[in-house]
């Protein structure tokens, strides 16, 4: 019999402690850090170790917080962490250590502005981290981008999924607008956490002690032959390339009819849709691709819809950091512009409309020239 949903008022933070204990999240280790600070107490209030069985630790720092998920992915456990952009920074080696073991875990960054510690306002200027690799080495993790609190919750379940099923680190990259804001939430039913015996069946990569017929497994990312590590990269760069072609995920905003496109993600696609229904109420075909994979980014349907709209607005909450990969994927096809603001400044949506007109102005001075 299915469990009836859980409907409740939530901060975006809570949504996510909330969903982890519902989806069967093993354990959580975590620091406190403004803006997602939400998290690690609402799981303290939760005490799901009395009712699931879920280990919940505040770490010492961000550092250790990172290699417990390290240990505890490597055993086949559904576990996470969650910081802010500073203590994601923190987090680096330990994200590339587990992406080289192809050790599954999932972390929350909930973004907050920079560089160095900066600002407790709301950001999205961790995309470059998030998506090219904040530490060494040739390898890929898989960000979520939520832009609602609903998605917040729904994306622990789907990152825990995409994590265990290519053994890869899986970021959710939230900002600290999506963070504290509170919404309406529909909660996943509570599901049991996997023994240890289903454990050692579903994965028999897991460190659960000594197999019967493979002996004991260790993980490390650690290869003295350049041969064997070449090899072990080339095994890598063929997982992404199916991550690539099968998790690509975006969503479309009047797109059908659009002569001018939005690219937006999180918080500033919610600014970005306002900013379109004014448009469209002044006779300006605007519409809105999100992506709600940052990687593997969206680059074919951005391709796809370049050839169909006279130009792009990129709008971020930063200087310009998804705008490059937007630009790469329409190779000059359309002009690609950029509005943002920086050091915790959201953009409105009239502010957004205003960029948009701008642009066109510019196409309508290039032509009359």
């Amino acid at each position: 019999m299915q469990q009836p949903q859980e409907t409740m008022l939530l901060k975006g933070n809570e949504a996510i402690a909330l969903a982890a204990i519902r989806c069967g999240c093993d354990g959580f280790f975590g620091y406190p850090i403004t803006p997602q600070s939400e998290i690690l107490e609402t799981l303290c209030k939760e005490k799901p170790w009395e009712t699931t069985g879920m280990t919940v630790l505040q770490a010492e720092s961000e550092l250790a917080s990172i290699n417990m998920v390290y240990a505890g992915g490597a055993t086949g456990k559904k576990v996470m962490t969650s910081s802010s952009s500073p203590g994601v920074a923190l987090m680096q080696e330990g994200i590339t250590y587990m992406a080289g073991a192809e050790i599954p875990g999932v972390i929350v960054n909930v973004q907050r502005g920079g560089p160095g510690l900066g600002t407790i306002q709301p950001s999205q200027a961790d995309y470059f981290q998030s998506t090219r690799g904040g530490g060494n080495g040739d390898y890929e993790v898989i960000v979520l981008a939520p832009s609602s609190v609903q998605e917040m919750a729904d994306f622990i379940g789907l990152a825990f999924e995409l994590a265990f099923r290519y053994r890869n680190p899986a970021l959710i990259l939230s900002d600290g607008v999506i963070g504290q804001m509170m919404e309406k939430v529909v909660l996943p039913p509570q599901q049991p956490r996997l023994t240890e015996a289903e454990i050692a069946q579903r994965y028999p990569w897991a460190a659960t002690g000594r197999s019967k017929n493979r002996g004991s497994n260790y993980f490390t990312s650690l290869e003295l032959h350049p041969e064997a590590q070449e090899k072990h990269n080339l095994h890598l760069q063929e997982k992404y390339a199916r991550i690539r072609k099968n998790e690509v995920r975006y969503e479309e905003y009047q797109c059908e009819d659009a002569t001018y496109l939005i690219v937006a993600f999180g918080s500033a696609a919610r600014m970005a849709q306002k900013a379109i229904e004014d448009l469209r109420k002044k006779g300006i075909r605007a519409g809105m691709l999100r992506p709600i994979t940052l990687w593997p980014f969206p680059s074919e349907r951005i391709a796809q819809l370049s050839t169909q709209v006279k130009g792009i607005l990129c709008t971020e909450i930063n200087a310009g950091q998804m705008v490059q990969d937007i630009r790469l994927a329409v190779e000059g096809r359309t002009p690609v512009f950029h509005y943002g603001r920086l050091g915790g400044m959201v953009p409105t949506p009239d502010e957004i409309e205003n960029a948009l007109t701008e642009m066109i102005d510019n196409f309508s001075n290039e032509n009359h020239e």
